[in-house]
């Protein structure tokens, strides 16, 4: 299906513009809603879980409004001055918290959805530095610091479609991806912005399983266009906190018109690039995951539909599900992109 051939009209996303009320609207989500303390416990089967993670790892996830006291306090605070962005729409309810932090794939941590939380909480994030080279003018070695500093933190809430047909709503923490780009001058040969996750066995256990059948470190890419569009954004916290360690802390992208896997987490490493880079699951299995990812409900995955998707929190009783939308949703926002591609070549 090409995109000449979508609906005209695409349904306004993001969040809403709240003028003459300077309460974010992360702080005005129902406290049932957003801490949600008990369902989570009773879910973890008495606290067996939270009993075998850290100290400060159980505790952050059973009492989520508390910060990670190993975060700089830099972040910290500039997470919290965090203003709300000035775009329009609904999206939905947040999804709880205890699930956007318990309910992961993050295979650096393990397979399983519990995994990350598990084995994260040791997980060193500062300090932390990034690698930005390729086809720039002004590329380094920089400190997470010097990344966001020129950056003011905006508060994005944002759908977020796995490609095993789950999704969320999270309110995440971030600046404008296109914004860190210019600062180091693309040259005219940049095509495509590859990224790079830490690699580190001896904090990260599932790059030291013999079964994960990933070529470690996880790569993702993106064509610069799609890396300028306002959507594309690099996450530092979420829930107006910093970013936890299962969900990709200190830095991770979000891009909410693709499936999860291409938003990269932990990152180490930009690089832009003429060629189109390589990408994990690509690399992997390339007739199930293709370069670009992007939720399409007309292109099932080989093993199962994308036509349905199962909003979190969900149970056996009430699996929540419902219609995926042509790009997540956010067809007014990207579906210029990709005018006059086959999307079904193009997946």
């Amino acid at each position: 299906m090409s995109v000449k051939n979508l609906p005209k009209a695409f349904p306004k996303t993001l969040i809403k513009t709240r003028k003459n009320n300077p309460i974010l609207s992360s702080e005005i989500t129902p406290e049932s809603v957003y801490l949600d303390r008990r369902r989570f416990m009773a879910g973890l089967a008495g606290g067996a879980l939270a009993a075998g993670l850290p100290g400060s790892a159980a505790a952050l996830i059973t009492n989520p409004a508390a910060e990670d006291p190993r975060k700089p306090d830099w972040l910290k605070q500039a997470v919290a001055a965090r203003v709300d962005s000035n775009t329009s729409g609904e999206v939905g309810q947040p999804t709880p918290y205890s699930d956007a932090t318990r309910y992961n794939n993050f295979y650096e941590f393990g397979t399983g959805k519990g995994d990350p939380a598990e084995y994260s909480g040791a997980f060193k994030t500062d300090p932390w530095k990034v690698v930005v080279d390729g086809e720039v003018a002004r590329g380094g070695s920089f400190t997470l610091e010097d990344i966001l500093k020129p950056h003011p933190l905006e508060e994005h809430i944002c759908r977020f479609r796995c490609v095993e047909a789950w999704s969320m709503v999270v309110p995440w923490v971030g600046f404008s991806l296109a914004d860190l780009i210019k600062r180091f001058e693309p040259t005219s040969k940049a095509k495509y912005v590859a990224f790079e996750t830490l690699y580190d066995p001896k904090q990260m256990p599932g790059q030291a399983s013999r079964f994960s059948g990933i070529q470690w470190p996880y790569v993702e890419g993106l064509r610069l266009d799609e890396a300028m569009n306002p959507l594309a954004l690099m996450v530092v916290g979420m829930y107006g906190r910093s970013l936890p360690n299962q969900n990709g802390a200190p830095l991770r992208l979000m891009l909410p018109w693709k499936y999860g896997y291409k938003s990269i987490k932990s990152i180490v490493r930009i690089t832009l690039t003429e060629k189109q880079p390589p990408t994990t699951w690509n690399l992997l299995a390339p007739r199930e995951y293709g370069f670009y990812s992007n939720v399409n409900p007309n292109v099932d995955h080989p093993r199962w539909s994308q036509s349905r998707e199962r909003r979190l929190p969900t149970s056996l009783f009430d699996p929540n599900w419902r219609d995926t939308e042509m790009f997540n949703g956010y067809g007014d926002e990207v579906a210029a992109l990709y005018k006059g591609m086959d999307l079904q070549k193009y997946f």
